[in-house]
């Protein structure tokens, strides 16, 4: 593989060679072009033709009152009408984050699945994250769909967030460059992407009502800073606003939030369409909504009619209007759908896809402990236990819109009850590779059996008898519902103890989509975090426990020791609700404040160090089975430059972590850049940092400001194991976003 530095604000950024041939994603250059454009558009409008592009439905028979779907509808998402007298075409939207999206099988189609948002976080590089988003573009393309609902953001606030899985870290540089590379893949296809969930959406208890209470500067160092920097890198053309409330105000119905930050502070071109069954009043569009997103599933289709109404009465709604055609027309003209639109039928590579998965699901895959170097398994070992975790039908997936399925649908299907309209979304999914069937095939010569793990004394008879066991752990995760707690269910941390116990050459695979607790961790010598693998998981499973990958991911999160170290030991409301199974309570009057500001932007492992807190693995952990150095630290201005160096016997990647330590003498962390690096054995190369400012800065009254004087950097094996400060000096500057 051919491998190039390209050096950004704080990130060295390792380009790969593509499985996939794609266009050119849209620049800011084409969009401000295609708003141009759409001016012109919007001019050659009747006024009866400007409701069709505000409103739109879920063209699914799911749902309390499903519509009608119109003749050339894909079974997705979303739906919004076209006008063929301009030559506009029809909005077909997907769920994407993870590919495209699965719902319940409807379509009898399958898709590429990637592995969960924190999985590919992990590999820490934009490069793969890009590959990953062509690929889910190409295909949601090849199905008829314009329009990807994907580009999750949301920091992890609160690791037992349903959604943790989807999203992709705790920090805003890592999150940005992750998730904007993602979005230029996706783009790249000639299609229209999300950014979401528009904003400060952390948890899914209460998640119409909980109203996030959090200051201007608190927001922007933080959930603000992610989403900006995703769009200054993948020109995203739409922007899902979320559920929740932010300062009271719904986030879909936000002055703050759509109007003052986005489109005034960052001038921001594109359209804001609502989730679905977000929209509480007309009013919304006043205050920065520009499409109503299926409309069903609202008190009311606000956006035609009485829309129409207000324009035809009041100027300052008629021009309103027009600013809401022309976002969306922006978005059309930036992709060429008008010219190029998305056509339904065209093949799909499954294979070649599923190449992409791969690799994304190697690249993400964690080692945590190895003691003894028990990994790499030799291909030598004679009897092999795997024990647990369904591993012999396929791999864990995330669960709700998100859900992704390879061809054929899932291998294992738990239903978890239920005969309402939603229930298909509530049903856990094991899907691709078996890990069973992929480990048998890295140990030809041994005899690998599977149990269960439902009858403990069965599974622990299987490990004594042999030479190593390996034990799959899996937490199942889904949008409208968060955790409890950390812990393991079904008795599998009972499992793993006696399964232990019994043989000291135990290994633990977790497929989880958060953090989880390890009462277990000083029994156990090995333990590898799978997360959820997508359609090829079982494979990059198998590859890095025997050694034919070298294992290279990071983690994106903190895993904290307890529930008690983090800023709220209780997900707000969890335990004082009555909730759905959408983690909604019966109704609209109930209140829930979740109070940001008590970490305010020190998110995560900012948090951590701001109270010295150890973690059970700290952000930016994970193993390799060789060894490597990173040295040399200079640091002029805003430009770090460093060594890194393999010095063991195999080739491997590094992740390399800059961080900011103090300011002007005063402690703070946070991650000022990061460079994935691969090397040979032996191999030294060098990395230059470009620090974006804002992760130096503070935001104020008058913008973004930096006080002049000395700033302390460290590089980092991760957030908790920091090398000698090196301390630059740097000027005072104030500025605008």
């Amino acid at each position: 593989m051919k491998i190039q530095f390209q050096c950004l604000a704080g990130v060295a950024i390792i380009a790969m060679g593509s499985a996939m041939a794609h266009a050119a994603a849209p620049t800011a250059a084409d969009v401000a072009a295609a708003d141009a454009r759409a001016g012109a558009t919007v001019k050659a409008m009747k006024a009866e033709e400007k409701t069709i592009l505000t409103h739109g439905i879920m063209p699914l028979p799911m749902g309390p009152n499903p519509p009608k779907a119109p003749a050339d509808a894909i079974p997705g998402a979303g739906y919004i009408a076209g006008i063929s007298r301009l030559g506009i075409p029809a909005l077909k939207e997907s769920d994407a984050s993870l590919g495209v999206s699965y719902v319940g099988g409807i379509r009898k189609d399958g898709s590429t699945a990637l592995p969960s948002g924190l999985a590919q976080a992990a590999s820490w590089n934009p490069a793969l994250l890009e590959q990953g988003g062509a690929m889910i573009g190409s295909e949601a393309r090849a199905k008829g769909f314009n329009v990807l609902l994907a580009g999750g953001v949301n920091l992890t606030r609160d690791p037992r967030n349903g959604r943790t899985f989807e999203y992709l870290s705790e920090d805003p540089l890592l999150s940005g460059y992750l998730v904007g590379a993602a979005i230029r893949g996706i783009q790249s296809n000639g299609i229209i992407s999300t950014i979401k969930h528009f904003a400060l959406n952390g948890q899914e208890t209460g998640r119409k009502f909980v109203d996030i209470q959090i200051t201007d500067a608190n927001a922007r160092e933080s959930d603000l800073l992610a989403f900006k920097i995703g769009i200054e890198q993948g020109q995203p053309l739409s922007v899902m606003c979320a559920y929740n409330r932010v300062n009271g105000a719904n986030a879909c119905d936000n002055d703050y939030l759509l109007n003052t930050v986005l489109k005034k502070d960052w001038r921001w071109k594109g359209f804001v369409m609502s989730d679905w069954g977000a929209v509480p009043t007309l009013d919304t569009a006043i205050h920065g909504l520009d499409q109503q997103s299926g409309a069903e599933l609202d008190p009311k289709l606000f956006f035609t009619d009485d829309l129409a109404a207000k324009a035809k009465a009041d100027p300052k709604w008629a021009a309103r209007l027009d600013d809401m055609n022309r976002r969306v027309l922006t978005a059309i003209y930036a992709t060429n759908l008008d010219k190029s639109d998305a056509k339904p039928g065209v093949k799909i590579d499954f294979a070649k896809n599923g190449e992409v998965a791969l690799e994304a699901a190697k690249q993400g895959i964690v080692l945590l402990k190895n003691n003894g170097n028990l990994l790499p398994l030799a291909k030598t070992a004679k009897r092999i236990a795997v024990i647990g975790g369904y591993a012999n039908s396929g791999v864990l997936s995330g669960g709700g819109s998100s859900q992704t399925d390879p061809e054929g649908g899932p291998k294992a299907s738990i239903p978890l009850g239920g005969d309402g309209p939603w229930a298909a979304f509530f049903s856990q999914h094991y899907h691709g590779v078996a890990p069973y069937t992929a480990i048998k095939a890295q140990a030809k010569d041994a005899n690998v059996t599977y149990r269960d793990g439902t009858i403990i004394a069965d599974a622990v008879d299987q490990a004594k008898k042999a030479d190593v066991a390996i034990i799959f752990a899996t937490k199942w995760s889904t949008e409208g519902q968060d955790h409890a707690d950390f812990s393991l269910p079904n008795g599998q941390d009972a499992l793993i103890a006696a399964v232990a116990a019994a043989n000291p050459r135990t290994i633990v695979v977790l497929e989880t989509g958060n953090p989880v607790d390890m009462p277990w961790l000083n029994k156990v010598p090995a333990v590898v975090e799978a997360w959820y693998g997508g359609s090829r998981g079982g494979d990059a499973i198998a590859s890095v426990l025997f050694g034919e990958t070298n294992p290279s991911g990071r983690l994106p999160i903190t895993f904290p020791a307890s529930a008690s170290q983090l800023p709220r030991p209780v997900v707000d409301g969890y335990w004082d609700l009555e909730t759905d199974f959408m983690g909604n309570p019966p109704t609209p009057d109930t209140k829930v404040l979740a109070d940001y500001n008590i970490e305010g932007s020190d998110v995560g492992y900012r948090w951590f160090a701001r109270k010295g807190q150890k973690a059970l693995f700290p952000f930016g952990h994970g193993l390799s089975y060789t060894s490597f150095a990173a040295d040399g630290l200079s640091v002029k201005g805003l430009s770090a430059s460093f060594t890194v160096k393999n010095t063991g016997a195999r080739s491997g990647a590094y992740v390399a972590q800059l961080y900011l330590t103090a300011r002007g003498g005063e402690a703070k962390q946070r991650l000022a850049g990061f460079a994935r690096v691969e090397l040979k054995a032996g191999e030294a190369k060098p990395v230059t940092l470009t620090i974006d400012p804002r992760i130096l800065a503070d935001w104020t009254a008058k913008g973004w400001s930096i006080k002049g004087g000395a700033y302390s950097f460290a590089l980092g094996q991760d957030a908790e194991h920091l090398g000698t400060p090196v301390s630059t000096t740097v000027a005072a500057k104030t500025w605008k976003d």
